[in-house]
């Protein structure tokens, strides 16, 4: 895969559906991943959007699994990585395989540009869209409204793609995802 560029659309806001939905399917993989033990992910967005969800989903306990931003521009993944959160090809639709001891991770597809926010978040674009300034920027125009609610995974995107991967059958998913189906978890999806 070349190496990104950034004229790939991102949303101008955090709360796109189209990346909520991203983050569904996302954290579904990521429970697969788990293998129903606790999963640490990086700091950051990655961790504002997944992390409370996989420690509502999962038990609580350490070692943690680590997961990791891996993906073209970014250091190598460690010999130790079991999970890698790759970028999807925008063009193509394959999922980055990393080279070397990495490679046997288990990846998690994000959308190219969902993958570009998290691992280099840019705080406003480079060019200020009309009518508005950039932050640092002392302003006396009003501030842009802001959604109710973080950056989450979307519940219906998390519950559908989950009862499709083949690890459903593992013995330790069916009660995760009784509880999901239950409500459980509510305020995190």
């Amino acid at each position: 895969m070349a190496s990104p560029r950034r004229s790939v659309p991102c949303p101008t806001a955090s709360w796109s559906p189209q990346w909520e939905a991203a983050a569904g399917l996302a954290l579904a993989h990521l429970l697969v991943a788990s293998q129903g033990k606790p999963v640490q992910v990086p700091g950051g967005l990655t961790e504002d959007v997944f992390q409370r969800a996989l420690d509502a989903l999962l038990p609580s306990g350490t070692p943690k699994r680590g997961a990791v931003l891996a993906g073209p521009g970014q250091p190598s993944p460690e010999s130790g990585v079991e999970i890698i959160l790759v970028p999807i090809h925008p063009e193509t639709g394959q999922t980055w395989v990393p080279a070397g001891p990495a490679a046997s991770a288990y990846p998690v597809p994000l959308p190219l540009g969902v993958w570009l926010w998290l691992v280099a978040p840019e705080p406003y674009p480079p060019v200020p869209p009309s009518g508005r300034i950039p932050r640092d920027v002392l302003r006396d125009d009003p501030l842009p409204l802001l959604p109710n609610h973080p950056l989450r995974a979307d519940r219906a995107t998390f519950q559908h793609a989950l009862v499709r991967l083949p690890a459903v059958r593992e013995p330790w998913l069916p009660t995760v995802l009784d509880h999901v189906m239950q409500g459980g978890a509510a305020g995190l999806l």
